[in-house]
C-alpha cells in the first residue's frame, strides 16, 4: 500500500472529477490501482496519467462519493499498478482510440505515450450529451485528431462512436494499424466485431466487480479468466470468444445480470 497527497482536483463533468497526486508511478496505460478509503472500502480505478499519478472518478457509489470529497492536501492510499495494460507494437504508424463516457480517461494516458513515440493517434469519444463528454480538451493536445459524438447530437456527430469508427477504419490515407477501446461493454462489443470484419487488431479494457485486484477471490471472473489478473486489457478476439462478453455482468453477490 502506498500513500500520496492530493495535489489537484478538477471537475471533468457533473459526475466525474480528476484527482492528481503529488507522485509518479512506473506503469503501463491500461493498468489500474486499487484505491482505499479507510472505513469505506477499496475500488479499482484506471490510471489516467502516470506522471503525475492521476485518476478520474465517476461518482457512482460509496467509495467514489468519498473520493469526490477530497481536497488538495488530502491523503490517498492505493495499491498498484495492477493488471495487464495496452500493448503497442513497434512499427505501427497510426492507431485509433475509442472511448465512451469516463472510459476515455485511460485512453488519454495511452495517447500521450503513443504520440511521444511518434505514432499518429486518432481518437473518437462519445457520450449521451455534450455535458457528459470528458477529456476532450486533454485529448486534443496529445492526438493528431479527436472526434466527438453524442447520442442527442448536442456536440459533434449525432449518434454513438460507431458513426466515426466505421469511417476511420476504411480511411485509405491513415487506416489505423490497431484499435484500442474503453467504455460501455456494448460499445466495445460493436467495436470488436467491426475490427474483426476489417481484420484490424483490437484491444479492449474490460470492467468487472473487483475485490482483491490480484486474481485470488474470483469476483471478477469472466468466462474462466480473472479480469484483474488476465486483463483488464484483452485482445478483442479473446473477448469475443467469451459468451458473457457484452451480455452479462456479476454484481457484488456474484449474481449474473444482463448488461
Amino acid at each position: 500500500m502506498q500513500t500520496a497527497r492530493v495535489a489537484k482536483v478538477a471537475n471533468e463533468s457533473s459526475k466525474v472529477k480528476t484527482i492528481e497526486l503529488d507522485t509518479r508511478l512506473v506503469c503501463e496505460p491500461g493498468q489500474f490501482l486499487m484505491v482505499w478509503v479507510p472505513g469505506v472500502g477499496e475500488r479499482p480505478m484506471s490510471i489516467a496519467n502516470n506522471d503525475p499519478l492521476t485518476i478520474s472518478v465517476a461518482n457512482v457509489g460509496k467509495v467514489s462519493s468519498e473520493l469526490h470529497r477530497l481536497k488538495p492536501g488530502s491523503l490517498l492510499s492505493f495499491r498498484g499498478p495492477l493488471g495487464k495494460g495496452f500493448r503497442v507494437q513497434d512499427g505501427w504508424k497510426c492507431i485509433l482510440l475509442v472511448g465512451g463516457g469516463y472510459g476515455v480517461a485511460p485512453l488519454y494516458f495511452l495517447a500521450k505515450m503513443a504520440t511521444s513515440n511518434n505514432i499518429e493517434t486518432l481518437a473518437v469519444v462519445g457520450a449521451r450529451t455534450a455535458k457528459d463528454i470528458v477529456y476532450e480538451d486533454k485529448l486534443y493536445l496529445v492526438t493528431a485528431e479527436t472526434f466527438v459524438t453524442t447520442d442527442d447530437g448536442s456536440k459533434g456527430a449525432k449518434g454513438n462512436v460507431m458513426v466515426d469508427v466505421g469511417r476511420l477504419l476504411i480511411d485509405k490515407k491513415r487506416k489505423p494499424a490497431a484499435v484500442f477501446a474503453c467504455g460501455p461493454e456494448r460499445m466495445m462489443l460493436a467495436v470488436a466485431r467491426l475490427c474483426l470484419k476489417h481484420e484490424i487488431p483490437c484491444q479492449l479494457s474490460l470492467e468487472r466487480y473487483m475485490k482483491c485486484g490480484l486474481g485470488v477471490c474470483g469476483s471478477c471472473d469472466l468466462g474462466g479468466k480473472s479480469v484483474c489478473r488476465d486483463g483488464p486489457v484483452f485482445d478483442a478476439l479473446d473477448a469475443l470468444a467469451i459468451k458473457e462478453f457484452g451480455e452479462w455482468k456479476r454484481d457484488a453477490s456474484g449474481a449474473r445480470n444482463r448488461i
